[in-house]
């Protein structure tokens, strides 16, 4: 359980110097419109040393919002890494999510954007990638709100490890995980 604050030092303190070779963030972004408990500043996210704890070569799989792509590739970049493509995942018709839009949405949200970038060289994908579309239709999720089980398999076939996820939602084996959000919930409830 980790309950460490969302700060540059939690992160270098809790990773003590571990390298990886591929990164998945579920960044809790700030939206201008919804409210900013729980959720990290555009400056505080930028901030993470994340390229600090990355093997020379290295993969990250980067969720955004289709509202803050621009951010996104802020993000990507400040982290270390050249952003080349993307997955696409379409949310169930029950995700909260998709429910939940309000009327600053353009468009009734039901899509979410999992950018992917490179670092180093020699970065291809491994094998699998080549017979793997960049789109997760809806399916099973790691928590109710939470991103598609799907993004592991992906992830785990088509990009090598050590594998970190930050802000993840649950413990998972072969992944080091900073930030169970399941944690944070129960602690602060």
């Amino acid at each position: 359980m980790d309950t460490t604050p969302r700060t540059a030092a939690a992160l270098s303190t809790y990773l003590e110097g571990q390298k990886f070779g591929c990164v998945l963030a579920e960044i809790p972004w700030r939206l201008p419109e919804r409210d900013a408990a729980g959720t990290m500043s555009l400056d505080d996210i930028l901030a993470l040393p994340v390229a600090d704890h990355l093997e020379d070569r290295a993969h990250c799989y980067l969720w955004v919002p289709n509202a803050l792509l621009p951010e996104g590739m802020k993000v990507l970049a400040a982290w270390g890494f050249k952003y080349t493509s993307n997955i696409i995942w379409q949310k169930s018709a029950t995700d909260e999510a998709q429910v939940a839009s309000d009327e600053t949405d353009a468009f009734d949200d039901i899509t979410e954007v999992l950018l992917f970038g490179i670092r180093g060289k020699n970065v291809r994908t491994l094998a699998p990638a080549r017979s793997t579309v960049n789109f997760i239709a809806p399916g099973p999720v790691s928590v109710p709100g939470g991103k598609p089980l799907a993004q592991y398999r992906i992830i785990e076939s088509c990009s090598w490890g050590p594998f970190l996820e930050l802000f993840g939602h649950a413990p998972r084996e072969g992944w080091t995980v900073w930030e169970d959000r399941a944690a944070r919930v129960a602690i602060s409830a």
